[in-house]
């Protein structure tokens, strides 16, 4: 069933604008395609995000009459889309994190000192945590990096994977356990 937007200006409304002008739809890539080619970005890597950002808005517009109007945020509407397309290229990501156990660690921190602490910490996880991350059924990683690098909410992740919120948090906790376990049990963002 179709509602009418919940709030004005909000993403459902400019989906609802776009089936009688099409040119409305475009608002949503200026709101959402950097955000997305990030987090492509961060799976895959740079090579493929563009285009995978391009094809998820070709699907969404594509689907757009279809969109539940009722839900202001079409954040995690698009996140499931792109989700489903990175699934097809599940092979490049397990290689990604592959070579990312041998590459060295990126270095676009501000400070000096930033950059020193951070590299320092990364170079001491970075091969156990792309191990991690390769290890991870599809399932599990796509929860945990939803949430830690597409910044979306549990009930967001939910609507984007089309899953219950029980199974969000139960494939989160199995999927930070597993990261936790190959990273020694430790957090390498505290302090000690």
């Amino acid at each position: 069933m179709i509602t009418q937007p919940a709030t004005r200006g909000a993403d459902a409304e400019l989906v609802s604008a776009s089936w009688t002008e099409p040119e409305a739809f475009a608002e949503l890539f200026d709101r959402y395609s950097a955000m997305l080619y990030r987090y492509v970005s961060k799976r895959l890597g740079p090579e493929p995000a563009e285009d995978l950002v391009g094809e998820t808005f070709l699907v969404a517009f594509s689907r757009r009459k279809s969109y539940d109007l009722a839900y202001p945020d079409a954040r995690p509407w698009l996140f499931g889309i792109l989700t489903k397309l990175i699934s097809r290229h599940h092979r490049k990501e397990a290689a990604r994190y592959r070579a990312l156990l041998r590459a060295p660690v990126d270095s676009d921190v501000e400070s000096p000192a930033d950059r020193v602490a951070a590299g320092v910490t990364a170079q001491a996880v970075r091969a156990e945590l792309a191990g991690a991350l390769a290890a991870l059924p599809a399932k599990d990683r796509d929860v945990l990096l939803l949430i830690a690098w597409g910044d979306l909410t549990y009930e967001e992740v939910g609507r984007a994977l089309g899953i219950p919120i029980g199974t969000v948090r139960s494939r989160l906790n199995r999927g930070r356990r597993k990261v936790r376990a190959a990273l020694g049990d430790t957090n390498p963002m505290e302090e000690e």
